[in-house]
């Protein structure tokens, strides 16, 4: 019984490689007789081969990606889009899921977003447009570039240059915070990229360090333009007057008054971004969604040098200007932030950036068309929202710890602008509980004294 069962997900899995046309059957007797082909001249192993076996030797000798091979296991035949073959899964884009995948003629590597079946609604596919339309229009060595874009049945799909690498976020998770060299570096290069997407007349929306990728060769690239809209094009963007973005890096002003951003937004997130990457964290951890929003409206974040000490006064007042409150007082242009920051950037050799690893989980099956596939939106479980009452905005678990530091200047001192940061609780009490006492002494002793006096006077009385 269980040799039937056996041979039943052996038939599945041949049968699945067979449909999918990523096999032949020349290339799938060939991986079999390379596994029963014995070194040592042993005869043929008598059990008939696993699923398994199969295919670690397919992706072994190169044939099969681990991705494919998992899902013609499954018994998937449909991994591809068009001329492209799907060869494996990259994670969440701004508007769907993204695949590494494979020019079929021209053999060149590509990313793949694909707007999720369940989500393809008209707003949906016309928001989706509006991002690839975006994306063409662009071409920068600083920014993600659109290469082509289509419908393969009811699966809609962008198809972008393949970035190896990582992102900033991963980058800083993985590496901790990046010297002041190492930053400019990559924040120049955004800026960059920014500046030539807004002389175009283009608002990223959603500038953070998850959506900068920085290469193996330490080159960075803005990438997700999913929230992007041109300034031109204001009144036809469905999402025009909403708040977008995401929580711990959102502008004020994107906050208050979503109709009036302009390009110094972005300005305002990437500076958030570069504060993330010298320090590890983001300006306001903790809270919910409104909490970062009303913090980033009211508040300003502890001094950078408060996480890293090597953070100097210069760069920390760059820092400032780029995360001022008020628009008109902020760095008004990409370029000039990239100027700014550029004797750093000069200083710096390139970032030592890896792979990105590999997540834990398995990845998702690659949507056909044919069903409603249970995708995870883009947002979920993430800091992006369209609205400021939506849920979708989770809280930060980071605590806002405080590191080590030179002095005790260095300690207390916040980015300047910035009122002294409250004491805190465990201090607030123990101060507390101090004033008291002295308020008590200070009535005790005289009331003690007028006592003391009145009884002496009583007693000379008396005895007078």
């Amino acid at each position: 019984m269980a040799k039937n069962k056996k041979t039943s997900k052996r038939s599945i899995f041949r049968d699945s490689a067979r449909v999918s046309g990523l096999l032949t059957k020349e290339q799938i007797a060939e991986a079999i007789a390379a596994i029963s082909d014995q070194e040592d001249g042993a005869p043929a192993p008598v059990e008939p081969i696993s699923d398994d076996d199969l295919a670690s030797k397919l992706v072994d000798s190169g044939t099969l990606t681990p991705y494919q091979a998992d899902q013609l296991k499954s018994g998937r035949t449909k991994l591809s889009l068009g001329p492209y073959t799907i060869t494996d899964w990259i994670g969440q884009g701004g508007m769907g899921q993204v695949f590494k995948a494979v020019h079929t003629m021209m053999g060149r590597e590509c990313a793949i977003k694909v707007l999720p079946l369940h989500k393809s609604t008209p707003e949906a596919i016309q928001n989706f447009t509006r991002e690839i339309r975006t994306q063409a229009q662009l071409d920068h060595t600083n920014l993600v570039r659109a290469y082509d874009a289509g419908h393969d049945g009811n699966v809609h799909y962008l198809v972008t240059e393949f970035v190896p690498g990582t992102d900033l976020r991963q980058l800083v998770r993985r590496q901790g915070p990046l010297t002041m060299q190492q930053a400019a570096n990559v924040i120049v290069q955004s800026a960059i990229g920014l500046d030539y997407a807004h002389e175009r007349g283009l608002i990223h929306r959603d500038v953070k360090p998850g959506n900068i990728l920085v290469t193996p060769d330490g080159i960075a690239k803005v990438s997700d333009l999913g929230l992007a809209g041109f300034i031109h094009e204001a009144e036809e963007d469905p999402r025009a007057g909403k708040i977008v973005g995401t929580a711990d890096y959102l502008s004020p002003e994107q906050i208050q008054d979503p109709t009036t951003i302009t390009s110094v937004s972005d300005i305002y997130s990437l500076g958030c971004s570069l504060y993330y990457a010298i320090s590890g964290k983001v300006p306001y951890p903790g809270g919910t969604t409104k909490d970062k929003a009303r913090r980033h409206c009211e508040q300003t974040p502890w001094h950078p040098r408060r996480f890293n000490p090597e953070v100097s006064e210069e760069f920390a007042d760059i820092l400032a200007d780029m995360m001022e409150k008020d628009p008109a007082g902020r760095i008004q242009t990409a370029a000039e932030v990239a100027s700014r920051l550029e004797p750093w950037a000069q200083e710096s050799a390139p970032i030592p950036s890896q792979q990105l690893t590999k997540s834990a989980w398995t990845a998702p099956p690659f949507p056909t068309g044919d069903e409603e596939e249970d995708l995870a939106d883009t947002h979920a479980g993430s800091d992006a929202f369209e609205d400021i009452d939506s849920p979708s905005g989770s809280s930060s678990q980071v605590s806002q710890t405080t590191a080590s530091v030179a002095s005790k200047e260095q300690e207390t001192r916040r980015i300047r602008r910035v009122k002294p940061p409250p004491l805190p609780l465990h201090r607030r009490r123990k101060k507390t509980v101090t004033t008291n006492m002295l308020i008590a002494l200070a009535i005790a002793v005289p009331i003690s004294m007028m006592v003391g006096a009145l009884l002496t006077f009583l007693l000379v009385t008396l005895l007078g």
